[in-house]
């Protein structure tokens, strides 16, 4: 019998036989979507603040005969925090800092602390999150259960990387810490298993040692696809972030053409200069757009300009102002390089009433370019051209639901509408064919699109398999699920 085994034999009947609640957590029945706001669902919300409420939650769906699905900050794109007129237990009122260690960079934290929350408790102590992803709105939770990753992948890995611990409560009521030396296998799948084994409760973190709060950048001037990707090998080495911007309107010679961003850790020496940089107010992002306009109400602005002809006139504007400054270092806040969405709140809200569709794919690096090319060909040729590309470098890691590769990653933002929703489906099933064709990878963060279909090769895969061996350990009853685990694994 494995560790896990005797946990679960000896503690579910416990929980099983535990005296009934005297009081239910509040339910509440609200339309919730995905940050891309392309899906949504009534739900049977619930939101406890400690995890005694969480343990109420599953045990009034057990009784109940729900199911379960797990949200954070709501931050994912498509559905995988959506649970269609069943349960969905939010989070996002557990943020409590459990623990911290500023010596050793050590934290441990409920799971709706944000990472936005995180770098404000932290960063005046000379730490910064190891991984970010482009907003700080996600909550740990989230991003630990979907397994994020940053502008430094292939330096860095995903968030999984640098995660301690973590303790899970499992749909019988169960409590289980797991980490690389206790209930490993249980570590390696619920960090990015998509919250479909337990609810992380809590997360230890080792963060990154920074003596600045500023970042050198570096732009980079990229005339087509191949040689921006060029750039990224020729500088993988010295930077500490990459990060690609694509404008996906040109063909031809210019096809995937744009600018990269480097960023290297500024080596600060102690001393009042540095100790400023990082404090807060260095960092905290403008609460207008040139100082102006509101950036509550940006969005309304941003959606006049969200249609092709004008983001086609912006992207040009853009490519070539940052041709003019290419190679032209500067000093920038790691706020203001990391959380690039964090400018422009709302952003989804700008795409319109039918949201938008971010399709994100990993593909070895040997074949990135002629499927990333091909994937923007095929965009033109159906008239739905992405209004943003982003181009990142990635390295494979050993979480079993792994998005990752030894390779890239394009994401291309696509906005949705009335006319063309049946077209941009049949687009990315196109855009599926070339990555599984070419041993390429998906992202759950970000899907709204793929099919059972589209993922048999990953269902084929050895550690797909050892991953649904747990959920029927740890989920017997599969108590917990969301529209994207029914739409793709159910």
């Amino acid at each position: 019998m494995t560790h896990l085994e005797h946990v679960l034999s000896t503690r579910a009947g416990d929980a099983a036989t535990a005296a009934p609640h005297e009081e239910w957590p509040t339910e509440v029945r609200e339309i919730l979507s995905g940050w891309g706001r392309a899906l949504a669902g009534a739900c049977r919300v619930f939101r406890p603040s400690t995890e005694d409420g969480v343990r109420a939650v599953l045990d009034l769906a057990r009784r109940t005969d729900a199911s379960v699905g797990l949200r954070g900050a709501g931050q994912s794109y498509g559905d995988a925090s959506l649970n269609t007129a069943q349960v969905v237990l939010d989070v996002s009122r557990m943020t409590r800092i459990l623990s911290w260690d500023p010596g050793r960079g050590v934290i441990r934290v409920e799971p709706g602390v944000t990472i936005r929350q995180l770098w404000q408790y932290v960063l005046e102590d000379g730490w910064w999150p190891p991984v970010v992803p482009g907003t700080s709105h996600v909550s740990l939770g989230g991003a630990v259960a979907m397994n994020v990753h940053g502008k430094n992948n292939w330096k860095s890995g995903p968030i999984g990387d640098h995660v301690r611990e973590i303790v899970l409560l499992l749909p019988g009521g169960t409590r289980l810490r797991a980490s690389r030396s206790e209930n490993a296998d249980v570590f390696h799948a619920a960090i990015g298993g998509f919250g479909m084994l337990g609810c992380i409760v809590e997360i230890e973190l080792q963060l990154h040692r920074v003596t600045s709060g500023d970042l050198l950048v570096e732009p980079i001037r990229a005339r087509d696809l191949g040689e921006m990707l060029g750039v990224f090998e020729s500088r993988m080495s010295e930077a500490d972030y990459l990060v690609g911007w694509v404008d996906c309107f040109p063909r031809g010679r210019g096809l995937g053409r744009g600018l990269v961003h480097q960023g290297r850790y500024v080596d600060a020496p102690d001393g009042i200069a540095s100790t400023s940089t990082l404090r807060r107010a260095h960092q905290e992002l403008p609460d207008a757009l040139l100082g102006v306009l509101p950036k509550s109400q940006a969005w309304r602005l941003m959606r006049t300009m969200f249609n092709a002809p004008v983001m086609r006139a912006i992207n040009s504007v853009k490519y070539w102002q940052g041709a003019l400054h290419a190679h032209h270092t500067y000093r920038q806040p790691l706020v203001q390089f990391s959380f690039l969405l964090d400018f422009f709140p709302g952003w989804g809200l700008a795409y319109g009433p039918y949201g938008m569709i971010q399709y994100q794919s990993f593909v070895p690096a040997a074949r990135a370019e002629r499927v990333f090319r091909r994937q923007l060909e095929l965009a033109h040729e159906a008239g739905i051209v992405p209004l943003l590309g982003v181009l990142k470098r990635h390295r494979p890691d050993d979480f079993l639901m792994s998005h990752a590769v030894e390779g890239y990653s394009l994401a291309l933002e696509f906005k949705r509408t009335r006319a063309n929703r049946e077209p941009l489906r049949g687009l990315t099933r196109r855009f599926d064919d070339l990555v599984n064709e070419a041993g390429g990878r998906f992202y759950f963060a970000k899907d709204g699109t793929l099919t059972r279909d589209s993922i048999r090769p990953l269902l084929a895969e050895e550690r797909t398999r050892r991953f649904a061996e747990l959920k029927r350990r740890c989920d017997p009853d599969t108590l917990l699920q969301t529209d994207l685990y029914r739409r793709l694994f159910a």
